[in-house]
């Protein structure tokens, strides 16, 4: 098939401009690629030719597509090399100036129709056509690391992009061997904006003394499935290019306090502790692996209490049935008894709050996460409030461990880690529905392919329940007074009627 684009530039030829000019011919284009340093090209096109010839080692590419794809790539010396070029992509540092001034030059040397496209991860697009005289030609093209194998692209549109720019991109990096998704040109675009909420309010988490680093991961791998915790994410993309990204959203939507940055990763950044890379982060690293204390072991209880649950626990008949299959003694009155465990199952409230509504005693209450039902989780989660006597945490803890199961004791805060973290991702993706940044649909296809999300946000939380996910939010709001739990208007009109199921209804205005 012939390349929508037949001849091709990349400038820039870090990862990311290695990674294109890679796809780029692969994909059948001519492509050229320049930067203004010689040896970084000489060793950008090496190292892509080693990746093909890994490639063919492994029966993935036959060996004269390989040969192919190496006479297609080639050195460019000066900008001056790509003028007959269809399509340059800019992966150049991430500065407005810098790129505003290179995409001037591109333009008096470009013939008129040629395409430019900027991989910017975060400035605005509409910003860098400003001073071009054919702002219409400019398109983001957003790939993300490593581009050949991370399968998604963001095509975006600025105020002035004609359409058929980004209706050429999209069907070019189809032929990539990608999925593109459309938005419009705000902060952040779908990925690094859905993606706000993980980190962010896992940070929360950790800011209210909730828990430790490896306790949240350990609860978000094995409660909701995320392959990495938050705190091995950062690590891995490294703060230094995390935080920014954190900091520019939220200033850029004027100080949304859902994208409210966390002086936790300011100071590390500050510090020189920046995660893997660095051998130090939020856990310290060993030849690159991260150095984690073994999980504590459930405690051994011979003497278990009765168990007495809360008539307004979530999933109350759930949790009742869990604690016969574990053996417990469950007692049945309107209110336990001097000696009984007490067991409450919130959402969004913090267990203190649910004690003294309900008038249960402080000392022997503890809270149960069920936001999503216990046969798909692989880890249960139990709070405590101040008053929790040691015996009745000891006695929860042992006897929800009772069939294998790990199970995390975090301190009383409003809303479990789960419960925080999923409700925020969802609400987050609502509210760029409600923006119309992008559909449904791709809004879903961007973040189970861009940050690898075990489900998409809307499907996410059409599985746990766009109800409970509401409560959780305004009982959030309640028991912290903060608008970033504020849900967003398109969730609480789509809750009754399902968030995933919606795909075709909403377009991009």
């Amino acid at each position: 098939m012939k390349p929508i684009f037949s001849s091709v530039s990349v400038i820039g030829a870090g990862a990311m401009g290695r990674g294109i000019a890679q796809i780029a011919a692969q994909s059948g284009s001519q492509v050229f690629l320049f930067d203004n340093q010689t040896d970084v090209v000489t060793s950008a096109i090496d190292n892509i030719y080693t990746q093909w010839d890994k490639l063919q080692q492994k029966g993935r590419m036959a060996s004269d597509a390989v040969l192919d794809c190496k006479q297609r790539l080639k050195p460019a010396h000066q900008l001056q090399e790509l003028a007959s070029c269809d399509l340059v992509v800019e992966a150049i540092v991430e500065r407005l100036d810098i790129k505003t001034a290179l995409l001037a030059q591109l333009e008096d040397l470009l013939a008129p129709d040629a395409v430019l496209a900027s991989n910017t991860s975060s400035l605005s697009i509409t910003a860098l056509a400003a001073k071009l005289k054919r702002p219409q030609r400019l398109a983001g093209f957003h790939f993300f690391n490593p581009v050949p194998l991370m399968k998604v692209v963001e095509v975006i549109a600025g105020l002035k992009t004609d359409a058929s720019v980004c209706a050429a991109l999209s069907a070019y990096a189809r032929q990539m061997g990608h999925t593109p998704v459309n938005a419009q040109d705000t902060p952040g675009f779908i990925v690094n904006h859905a993606g706000r909420a993980y980190g962010t309010e896992a940070l929360r988490i950790i800011s209210e003394g909730v828990s430790d680093f490896a306790t949240v991961d350990r609860i978000l791998r094995d409660q909701v499935g995320f392959r990495l915790g938050p705190f091995e994410l950062l690590d891995l993309t490294a703060l230094d290019v995390s935080h920014p990204v954190m900091e520019s959203i939220y200033h850029q939507y004027y100080e949304e306090a859902r994208y409210r940055p966390s002086v936790i990763t300011a100071q590390r950044l500050a510090g020189g502790i920046l995660g893997r890379k660095t051998g130090q982060g939020f856990y310290q690293y060993d030849n690159g692996v991260a150095q984690i204390a073994p999980e504590p072991q459930a405690p051994q209880v011979d003497n278990m209490p009765p168990v007495w649950v809360s008539p307004r626990a979530a999933r109350r008949a759930e949790l009742l049935q869990l604690l016969k299959d574990l053996g417990a003694k469950i007692e049945t009155g309107q209110s336990p008894s001097a000696q009984a465990l007490t067991l409450v199952a919130p959402l969004g409230f913090d267990i203190t709050t649910v004690a003294v509504v309900e008038r249960l005693d402080p000392a022997r209450t503890v809270g149960i996460d069920l936001l999503i039902e216990d046969s798909a989780t692989k880890r249960r989660v139990l709070a405590t409030n101040p008053a929790t006597r040691s015996d009745m945490r000891e006695a929860a803890q042992a006897l929800f461990a009772r069939d294998g199961k790990p199970v995390s004791v975090i301190r009383d805060s409003g809303g479990f880690v789960t419960q925080r973290v999923v409700a925020s991702i969802v609400n987050i993706a609502s509210d760029i529905c409600q923006q119309r940044i992008c559909t449904p649909k791709d809004l879903e296809i961007a973040v189970t392919l861009g940050l690898g999300y075990p489900l998409g946000p809307l499907t996410m939380g059409d599985r746990y329940g766009p109800s409970n996910i509401l409560e959780v939010l305004f009982n959030l709001q309640t028991v912290y007074g903060d608008p970033r739990y504020r849900p967003s208007p398109w969730l609480r009109r789509r809750g009754a009627i399902g968030l995933s199921l919606l795909h075709e209804e909403e377009s991009i205005t």
